[in-house]
């Protein structure tokens, strides 16, 4: 199976798939827009930081970047695209490291490995996932909610973003381990997993903060729990699922930029840096946090790290609780 535990890193270069050429051959780039491709619907928290990321390049890039939602397909298309791309630098994906890479490989089949066929070139977030309900459901915390789904007559349904992803397999985790006979419902992106909870047509709903604070805020919706080790800073006053009783925490989800193997490592080094710039700009950490995403740049190295750390994490999570696979 593509991209299971075992695949071992034998050289940072070689296994992030960089040609070495020498910088003199990469000092035309870029003449021509970038596109950085995002593989879920508009309007979830991957695409509205994607557009702010995008938004801020115009100050840093000499040529535009431009954001392509290409959704469906549990995100899988939408990366096969840039796996498919010329290595040019000109097609990069917005989004790797999220659980379509992390998760999604221990429990179906890609037609692509995640590692070898796509190249890091930085992190710019990660973001907390949570479980929230309509604000007129009767449970005003996550254990009331377990409670209450245990006396339901039926299986009870939660909106998630996207089949097999870091919030599906989460929401999965927190039922099981609750004893609640739910199911998960996927979508195309977080935004429509959002229409489907506040239109009452599932019970919960998995997402990161960003794309429910809004509706939080107007009285639409309720936090529950946060799946982290310790409480997010963006939402404080959260308990995490760990304080409520269930032991289950992740790693959150990844937002970084990969690019197609092959892609040379002047072109890599030269969106690395300028993407720096980008995060470091006081106009992007205040855009960023007028949409609740916190901006935790890593360069591509630690970027690699943290996602092989983070896939290894989620393999042993779903080995733990015996999640299904999906062949």
């Amino acid at each position: 199976m593509a991209g299971r535990r075992g695949f071992m890193i034998p050289g940072f270069l070689l296994a992030a798939g960089l040609l070495i050429l020498n910088p003199a051959q990469a000092q035309d780039f870029p003449k021509k827009p970038i596109s950085l491709i995002v593989p879920y619907a508009a309007g979830g928290s991957t695409d509205v930081l994607a557009r702010s990321l995008a938004k801020l390049s115009a100050k840093h890039f000499p040529v535009q970047v431009l954001v392509v939602n290409q959704p469906g397909g549990a995100g899988i298309p939408g990366r096969v695209s840039v796996v498919n791309a010329k290595p040019d630098g000109y097609t990069l994906l917005f989004g790797y490291g999220s659980g379509e890479d992390l998760v999604t490989p221990h429990t179906m089949k890609i037609p692509y490995h995640q590692f070898k066929d796509l190249v890091p070139v930085c992190q710019i977030s990660i973001v907390s996932l949570v479980i929230s309900v309509r604000a007129s459901h009767p449970a005003r915390n996550l254990k009331e909610f377990v409670d209450w789904g245990k006396k339901q007559n039926r299986q009870i349904t939660g909106a998630v973003s996207t089949r097999g992803a870091s919030v599906d397999i989460t929401m999965q985790a927190l039922m099981k381990v609750a004893g609640v006979n739910a199911q998960t419902i996927p979508f195309r992106g977080g935004a429509e997993a959002l229409t489907s909870i506040l239109g009452g047509h599932t019970d919960f709903a998995g997402n990161t903060p960003s794309e429910v604070l809004t509706h939080v805020k107007a009285g639409r919706l309720r936090i529950l729990g946060v799946c982290l080790r310790e409480r997010d800073p963006i939402i404080p006053d959260v308990p995490t699922f760990m304080e409520a009783g269930f032991d289950v925490f992740t790693m959150g989800a990844i937002r970084g930029v990969g690019a197609p193997k092959g892609i040379p490592g002047p072109i890599v080094d030269y969106l690395e840096g300028t993407f720096k710039k980008v995060t470091e700009d006081p106009e992007f950490h205040a855009a960023a946090k007028d949409i609740d995403h916190p901006v935790l740049f890593r360069d591509r190295k630690a970027f690699l790290k943290n996602m092989t750390d983070g896939f290894d994490m989620y393999g042993q999570l779903i080995d733990k609780l015996g999640l299904k696979e999906q062949k």
